[in-house]
């Protein structure tokens, strides 16, 4: 498939464009977010709706969204990213997971607004010029995490009141190298969703566990987790979903 320039005459014509970017993905796709919204709404009807559970559950919902669109190549995943990150950094901030603001801080960076600025061309050109990791990008990626892991989470714990400053780390590290990964396109990105969304689930279980977070977060997660997962099989981001999709490999 050829670049195509696509232009924005009215912004009705755009938001018009933006949600047809939620159509054409894998079915499977379609039932993880099903999956999702009820798990969500369950847990929210189920205990006592407070801001915090309010913020959490329209993050969550809109974060798995997000996920989806990445899975699928999809450039609505800026805004989506752009709007759950907000209340992410609202939850984390709430459980005194500070790290996990600046995790939500480097996915604008690095994600959301250079796919929003980018959104003319981002779902061809990512499709078309997707990156795969040699040896050097290897090392380089595990001891740029391991460096970030030490230093975050020595200055978290000694300058803030974060309860969990090395959970809160490791995932803070893993996350970060994600993003980048992402942003450079490298397909291998999702080796380090993985691992992200492992090392999250524990960091927002532990919190759920010492009575900061609701058991939202730890969910939302598993639901990463699973999309991980799905995305090794269904992905343009790998070469089994671009066989499928009539894609060139990689």
């Amino acid at each position: 498939m050829t670049n195509q320039k696509i232009h924005f005459r009215t912004p009705v014509g755009y938001f018009k464009w933006l949600f047809n970017q939620l159509k054409g993905w894998p079915i499977q796709n379609y039932m993880l977010w099903f999956f999702a919204f009820g798990f969500q709404l369950a847990l929210l009807i189920e205990n006592k709706i407070t801001t915090v559970t309010a913020i959490t559950f329209i993050g969550t919902l809109l974060g798995t969204l997000c996920v989806l669109a990445i899975n699928a190549t999809k450039a609505i995943n800026g805004w989506l990213g752009l709007i759950s990150a907000a209340c992410f950094i609202y939850a984390g901030w709430s459980a005194k997971n500070y790290l996990s603001i600046f995790e939500q801080l480097a996915y604008i960076a690095t994600l959301d607004l250079p796919v929003i600025l980018a959104v003319n061309s981002w779902n061809d050109d990512t499709k078309n010029h997707l990156r795969k990791f040699g040896g050097k990008e290897w090392l380089v990626a595990i001891v740029g995490t391991l460096l970030v892991y030490v230093v975050s989470g020595y200055l978290i714990g000694h300058l803030t009141n974060d309860p969990r400053p090395w959970i809160d780390a490791i995932s803070f590290s893993i996350s970060l190298t994600a993003g980048v990964m992402c942003f450079m396109r490298y397909n291998n990105q999702f080796y380090w969703w993985l691992a992200s969304g492992i090392f999250q689930l524990i960091l927002w279980g532990v919190t759920y566990a010492q009575g900061d977070a609701t058991l939202a977060m730890a969910v939302n997660s598993l639901i990463y987790v699973a999309n991980d997962i799905l995305a090794f099989t269904v992905s343009p981001w790998f070469n089994r979903g671009r066989r499928h999709d009539g894609l060139q490999e990689i």
